[in-house]
């Protein structure tokens, strides 16, 4: 039960009524109110703004907001799961409800523990496509990497937790210079295999050692025959071949942190002339179709030119149709299409196929493509698609408070595997996601492994193999009793009296709300975060009972209220659990 949803419908329903009687227009949006946790407990558990946001129209039926706000609170009175409810300042609403609601739902999670705040899919909801990763396929992923591969993984569960038809995708960039630099570096250890001195790897090209094995697999297959070939006809052959061998790097890389993806969708294939042809040829004509493409120039850049700034007539997407800052060109000088232009066949693409949600999960040096992508996306769909792009933040990795030196192997930074081999894959994922995406992160491999408050995946962790050993000893108190979910459901919850058991209680509702706006808003760290105000409270009220023996989970002396605190405990348990899985870190039992 979503506590805050439910109510949200009580309120509209007296609003109907007063659409019924002519006090309110009969069009009147009943979406447009909220309702949400009071910013001080003390003045209830529910605030309700509706009267202010309905300010303008309650002047004909009720003259002003604080008394339409009265003449809902004398509606919601007669509600018997109210117990207190008054209006505070110029027409907000506050309410205090009685405990068997709590209990109610407290009783609901149990019957039906891993349903609890998962959504529904919802009547309209197109299909979403969260695109993340995406990195060029030219080694192994570093750190950097490893945020977005995280953030993009938890976005997806939190979405399909919610109820959406969800599809995880990987654009490998297998076309242009890069990809080229790839080739000509595993050529390098090619011959090196063969036995030749290659000396330093030339500047441009890429140094790690992870491409020596890319060369002994090229020497094994085809001996010394690619020397006496020009590079016009080796090219091809080992940059396919460099390729495949760093995707297959890179998908272990993510099968290390628990990452898999549906579709791996190939940038170089939108340009492939066989099969279906030009995908990228047929996405300009299409636009041209729509008068959106014409030849022209583009004034200067502000500020200093950049170097291959030319002032010529360029075919042009009028992409300040869009909301965009200037038009943006789709061919190069050379009559080669783009990057944009790639990129704009590649979300037609994704169009096409039947996705109308898109989330792109970039790095933040990406921040000035946002703009011009969102405005092909409206183009290509005629508004029907939207585009929302996640920016990830660099993370700065640290030991002990000092920044960690480059690896050896990668040959210029740190690779994502060597921190999930060296603190595990629940550190890195929870970290990762334990700061907003676009905020700058510090990753401090020594405090990740500490066992103490202030390293925040234990913390949570830790609260959850609590909860799990107080239900073991439970079982050992009681060893006739039955401790199961459905046994638990029946317990007398109006037991729980003590305040900080409210609180807990109330904390535990917060979740089915919580998971539907963090998916809503596309920010899965506010998950993270709810789970750490979750245990927080949990670690709190268990430590309270070290000094008040009378409120410890474990009564050998009253049963009854032992049940209870039990059910409370094992409802913990499984809000952490099910968002720990959202984020995809593991809620173990035990902690050693």
């Amino acid at each position: 039960m979503n506590l805050f949803a439910d109510f949200h419908a009580r309120v509209a329903a007296i609003l109907d009524g007063f659409r019924t009687e002519g006090r309110l227009p009969a069009d009147l949006d009943l979406a447009r109110f909220v309702i949400e946790p009071p910013r001080d407990r003390a003045h209830g558990d529910l605030a309700v703004n509706a009267a202010m946001v309905y300010a303008k129209e309650a002047k004909a039926g009720f003259g002003n907001p604080r008394a339409l706000a009265q003449a809902i609170v004398e509606k919601l009175a007669a509600d018997p799961d109210v117990r207190g409810v008054e209006v505070a300042g110029p027409g907000f609403i506050n309410i205090r409800l009685e405990p068997a609601l709590y209990d109610r739902i407290l009783s609901g999670l149990l019957a039906d523990p891993a349903g609890f705040g998962r959504g529904a899919a919802k009547p309209g909801q197109g299909k979403v496509n969260v695109e993340y990763v995406s990195a060029n396929p030219t080694g192994p992923m570093h750190v950097g990497h490893g945020r977005g591969a995280v953030f993009g993984d938890a976005l997806a569960n939190l979405l399909a937790f919610a109820g959406r038809d969800v599809t995880r995708e990987y654009y490998i960039n297998d076309a242009g210079a890069q990809v080229d630099a790839l080739a000509r570096s595993a050529f390098l250890r090619y011959r090196e295999a063969l036995g030749e001195a290659v000396g330093e790897i030339p500047e441009g090209l890429y140094p790690g050692d992870y491409l020596k094995p890319v060369g002994r697999a090229l020497a094994a297959r085809h001996g010394g025959s690619l020397t006496a070939k020009p590079e016009a006809e080796w090219l091809p052959l080992v940059r396919q071949t460099a390729i495949d061998a760093m995707m297959d790097m890179i998908r272990q890389d993510l099968a290390a942190l628990n990452i898999s993806h549906e579709v791996f969708f190939s940038e170089r294939s939108l340009t492939v002339r066989e099969g279906n042809g030009d995908a990228v040829l047929r996405a300009v004509e299409a636009l041209r179709a729509k008068g959106l493409i014409y030849e022209g120039r583009l004034p200067p850049p502000k500020g200093q030119l950049p170097e291959d700034w030319e002032d010529r007539e360029q075919t042009l997407f009028r992409s300040t149709q869009f909301g965009d800052d200037v038009d943006r060109p789709l061919m190069k000088s050379d009559g080669s299409y783009t990057y944009f232009a790639s990129d704009i066949a590649y979300h037609r693409s994704k169009f096409q196929r039947g996705f109308t949600d898109l989330i792109d999960v970039w790095g933040a040096d990406h921040g000035g493509y946002v703009k011009r992508m969102s405005a092909a996306v409206q183009a290509i769909s005629d508004g029907e698609a939207e585009l929302d792009v996640k920016l990830c933040q660099m993370v700065k990795l640290m030991r002990a408070g000092e920044p960690v030196k480059m690896s050896k192997r990668s040959g210029d930074f740190v690779t994502l595997r060597e921190v999930v081999d060296e603190v595990g894959v629940d550190a890195v994922r929870f970290m990762m996601i334990f700061r907003k995406n676009d905020a700058a992160l510090e990753f401090d491999l020594a405090k990740v492994l500490e066992q103490s408050k202030d390293n925040p995946v234990f913390y949570v962790q830790y609260a959850h193999a609590r909860a799990a050993s107080t239900l073991r000893k439970a079982k050992e108190a009681f060893p006739r009793a039955d401790f199961t979910d459905a046994a638990l459901a029946k317990a007398d919850l109006s037991l729980l009296a003590d305040e900080g058991e409210r609180r807990l209680i109330a904390e535990i509702a917060q979740y089915p709300r919580l998971a539907e706006q963090a998916a809503t808003a596309h920010e899965p760290h506010r998950v993270a975060f709810y789970l750490h105000d979750l245990a927080s409270a949990f670690h709190s009220h268990w430590n309270r009972g070290k000094d008040e023996h009378g409120l410890r989970f474990i009564n050998e002396g009253n049963a009854l209220l032992t049940m209870a605190r039990l059910a409370m405990v094992r409802a913990v348990m499984a809000v952490l659990a099910s968002g720990l899985a959202v984020l995809g870190v593991s809620a173990p039992d035990e902690m050693r």
